[in-house]
């Protein structure tokens, strides 16, 4: 996504907000766009400057929004350890888009059209490097890039079962985070350990 002066970040992230509440009935549009500028209070033609690719555009930008909004509030996460941050911040990612599930389900399936993948990896990869890097992670080496493909995957499955529960709360969810999280750190055990018996 482009980079874009904090001044217009902090408008685009207005029409986010003003645009989510529209979304369960007009949908990710070029018209709900164009309702939530109104709503702004910015003129129509800045459509193009904040969202250059239409709705697109707008679920990328939103899924920033999000990526900086999870890391804010999670708050100071030193005391904990790595696989803890991990999950304090998945958890609070999916608090905040609890009251926009609607919004979440209709993003996923626009990014899912044959012709928005690119964007969909794209913004996959950016929310599993704001996790890892809200979570403290300084990898410099080949890990920095299984780290975050590994979450990615981890985050997407979580997604997808937070999706399909309809429980008041998100314990089920966090419960199958839990189940993917220690997967994850299984599978980490086994590389190490095949890593030092080569080395040996």
């Amino acid at each position: 996504m482009t980079d874009l002066h904090e001044t217009d970040r902090a408008s685009r992230d207005a029409v986010i907000h003003a645009l989510l509440p529209l979304i369960p009935q007009s949908g990710w549009t070029t018209r709900s766009i164009a309702a939530a500028l109104r709503a702004s209070g910015l003129p129509g033609e800045e459509a193009t400057f904040l969202f250059p690719r239409g709705p697109v555009s707008a679920i990328e930008a939103w899924l920033d929004l999000a990526d900086r909004e999870m890391a804010e509030a999670a708050g100071d996460l030193s005391g904990l350890r790595v696989p803890d941050r991990i999950r304090t911040l998945i958890a609070t990612r999916l608090r905040q888009a609890g009251p926009h599930r609607e919004a979440v389900r209709q993003a996923l399936a626009v990014q899912t059209l044959p012709w928005n993948v690119g964007s969909a990896l794209r913004t996959a990869a950016r929310t599993a490097n704001a996790i890892w890097y809200a979570a403290g992670d300084t990898s410099a080496d080949f890990s920095w890039y299984t780290r975050r493909f590994s979450l990615s995957a981890v985050y997407g499955a979580t997604l997808a079962f937070w999706l399909r529960d309809e429980s008041e709360d998100i314990g089920p969810t966090l419960d199958f985070l839990d189940r993917r999280l220690e997967g994850l750190a299984r599978i980490g055990r086994l590389r190490r350990r095949l890593t030092a018996r080569r080395a040996a």
